[in-house]
């Protein structure tokens, strides 16, 4: 019996010592054993940079632009399939792909009716007949798929009348010519581009009775003067002068037929009667060597005409091992007026090569990020954004809710000098650190940042002297993502020497002499700098996608506000006194969001010498994520389709101060105090003041109610 006690003894002892250890296990804080989070892994962000091939980018580019592939079209269907393909591939591909398709409306020039511009005499005949077509200079400009030049969404019709030349079609540009005793009732104006937007030139034409418009590209404007054709494309980079800008002349952005809703079966469409945006007189661009030979008597004809298409989206997706529920959106459009080598193709060349490199990690299960990855190719984007808007219109909650940053590369390379980045505040931070560790293509040994402060620089009274990053538009996809849903956005590119030349763009825009032999020999020979924006973006994608805390810097927005209320302070005070607007709620309102930011700055500078919990940066970051948004106001500009965010609206006014402001001012300023002129004065500061105090309560501890 006593080996039973024995055994006794042991089994007690031994049911103790468990006892113990499960004890001391639960007694131990988790924290002191927990591994750290998923973070920005630097061997796995150099590993991407190493990988990202400019071979690769170059045979992407030439596959990309090897036809046109305008919208909807049989080639730029067929490119839908090569993107789906390559981010399925077993070896490179991405979690998922998918297609998604709209009815969109979209306008294309007649093949039964060509658009013609001719000069008459005064008994109707023909004196001179402007080209139709490009000048066939590689082999390249003449094929069956290659698109007639057009103004897209202008009007059909044939007006004939004495041409008038209005200089870029601006308003004070018919005003200053009616003040010269030149009647424009019934003329056809000549308007070279630049200024103001394609459709503001016949919108402007047509308030002043003018029946039809004509744009051409001033070689003063984009060849530096250079217009004979030995000194243009292919034997230089610039536009050849029979060479035409193709684009868009519709208004807004999206599908013209379904604003604010997603062109699917079930929305509703608005009568073709009823849509606004279009220009209101036919008009046809033309090469600047038409514009030269053009004189008295001109007769357009247009034959334009509107036609429901199909156009999709594609989307690859990385799934985020952590967070997948948080989105990092990169996209570029897909569809080009013709060939497309530089707008949009670099881009895509670019995007391929980024996701097949990040492919091959995830496939191998080298790396997952620890936030969701979308590679984006919108369609139609040249008819006015209308892919990109109609995933915002369809998912506006989703991406609202969930989107970390978007960042997007249309034209990759402009030239190959400098990196231009055009950017909301919070996303400068990134940029530069991303830019500080990347060596930039071309002799010596500067980084991609060194390289750039060249170039484009500001005086920052927090940092010093820093790259400059423009502001966002509505030139590309990113529009809807900042204006319409409140989303940081990003712009990247390589660009030219401004010192240099005097283009205001790349010559060969919009042309049929955008070609990859052009990109080849002219803009990126080697395609270093295509390599230089794929590690670029490659670097930003990493760090908003892998680290713990997002690298959004939300106090750089102070500089911009502080900005803001100088310049009305300054420019608009003395003014607003008289009429007794005060501006001390908007410099309070500054002053909090300043206090704000900074207060959240030392938080996470605290929070990141220790070990937060996973969901107190998830707390964090999300404040980070969604400060844009409490910037947006739909009521705010009720005249602008999708423009809501406060700070980034289009600006009329001439003070650089916030738009809704500067623009009420401008337009109050020859009003009597009391006038309703006056009082939108008084609504648009309140707007601002009311968005920045949202901002700033945004920014506090989120235990603080």
């Amino acid at each position: 019996m006593q080996w039973t006690k024995v055994l006794g003894l042991g089994l007690g002892a031994a049911a103790l010592l468990g006892l113990g250890i499960i004890l001391g296990h639960f007694a131990i804080p988790k924290k002191a054993n927990s591994p750290a989070p998923q973070d920005l892994d630097l061997a796995i962000l150099e590993t991407v940079m190493g990988q990202l091939d400019a071979h690769r980018i170059r045979e992407n580019l030439r596959e990309l632009s090897r036809e046109p592939h305008l919208a909807s079209s049989p080639r730029d269907e067929d490119l839908v399939q090569l993107l789906l393909q390559r981010w399925k591939d077993p070896g490179s591909g991405l979690d998922s792909a998918e297609a998604s398709t709209y009815e969109v409306l979209l306008s294309f020039p007649s093949q039964e009716q060509p658009n013609v511009v001719d000069v008459v005499g005064p008994t109707g005949d023909i004196i001179h007949s402007c080209h139709r077509t490009e000048e066939n200079v590689t082999g390249e400009q003449g094929g069956p798929d290659v698109v007639q030049p057009y103004a897209a969404y202008a009007p059909s019709g044939t007006p004939q009348g004495l041409l008038v030349y209005a200089n870029q079609g601006a308003e004070e540009d018919f005003k200053e010519l009616q003040t010269q005793g030149i009647k424009l009732e019934g003329t056809i104006a000549l308007t070279r581009y630049g200024g103001v937007g394609r459709g503001a030139k016949a919108v402007n034409a047509a308030k002043h009775g003018v029946a039809g418009v004509l744009v051409y590209t001033d070689p003063a404007d984009i060849n530096d003067g250079l217009s004979s054709p030995n000194e243009t494309f292919p034997n230089s980079w610039y536009l050849p002068p029979s060479g035409v800008e193709r684009g868009s002349y519709y208004e807004y952005f999206g599908d013209p037929l379904t604003p604010y809703l997603p062109a699917v079966p079930s929305s509703f469409r608005v009568d073709l009667a009823n849509v606004s945006g279009f220009p209101p007189i036919p008009t046809q661009p033309i090469g600047f060597q038409d514009a030269r030979d053009l004189l008295c008597q001109v007769s357009v004809s247009v034959y334009n005409r509107l036609e429901l298409r199909n156009s999709s989206n594609v989307l690859g997706i990385i799934r985020g091992a952590v967070e997948p529920d948080r989105y990092v959106l990169y996209g570029n459009h897909r569809d080009s007026w013709v060939h497309g080598a530089v707008d949009p193709s670099s881009g895509t060349a670019v995007l391929l090569e980024l996701s097949r490199v990040l492919g091959t990690l995830l496939k191998k299960g080298t790396w997952r990020p620890r936030r969701s990855i979308v590679f984006a190719s919108w369609g139609a984007e040249e008819f006015g954004l209308i892919g990109s808007t109609e995933f915002t219109e369809e998912f506006f909650n989703k991406l609202q809710e969930r989107t970390v940053a978007y960042i997007n590369v249309d034209i990759s390379v402009f030239a190959n000098a400098t990196l231009r980045v055009q950017g909301t505040p919070p996303v400068q931070s990134v940029v530069f650190s991303a830019t500080k560790e990347i060596r930039s293509p071309g002799p010596g040994d500067l980084s991609i940042y060194d390289n750039w402060i060249r170039y484009f620089n500001r005086s920052s009274p927090v940092y010093g002297l820093v790259p400059s990053l423009g502001s966002l538009g509505a030139g590309s996809d990113y529009a809807p993502f900042i204006h319409f849903l409140g989303i940081s956005s990003m712009d990247i590119a390589y660009t030219y020497d401004r010192s240099k030349t005097s283009a205001r763009i790349y010559p060969t825009y919009h042309t049929a002499f955008d070609t990859f032999d052009y990109m080849d020999k002219f803009l990126d020979p080697g395609f270093s700098s295509h390599q230089a924006v794929a590690r670029t973006a490659g670097s930003v994608i990493l760090r908003l996608s892998d680290s713990f805390f997002l690298p959004l810097k939300v106090s750089d927005y102070s500089e911009t506000l502080r900005s803001f209320l100088q310049a009305a302070e300054q420019d608009l005070g003395a003014l607003l006194e008289q009429h007794s607007i005060s501006l001390g709620p908007l410099v309070t309102a500054v002053e909090k969001f300043e206090a704000e930011a900074s207060a959240l700055g030392q938080r996470i500078s605290t929070l990141q010498k220790g070990s937060p919990d996973p969901l107190q940066v998830r707390m964090l970051n999300d404040q980070l994520m969604l400060l844009e948004r409490t910037f947006l106001n739909p009521r705010a500009f009720p005249e602008e389709r999708y423009y809501s965010h406060v700070l980034w609206a289009p600006r009329t006014g001439s003070v650089a101060t916030f738009p809704g402001l500067s623009n009420a001012c401008s337009r109050a300023r020859d009003t009597a105090s009391g006038s309703e002129a006056w009082a939108e004065v008084q609504r648009q500061l309140s707007i601002v003041v009311t968005a920045l105090e949202g901002a700033a309560a945004t920014l506090r501890p989120v235990a603080d109610l």
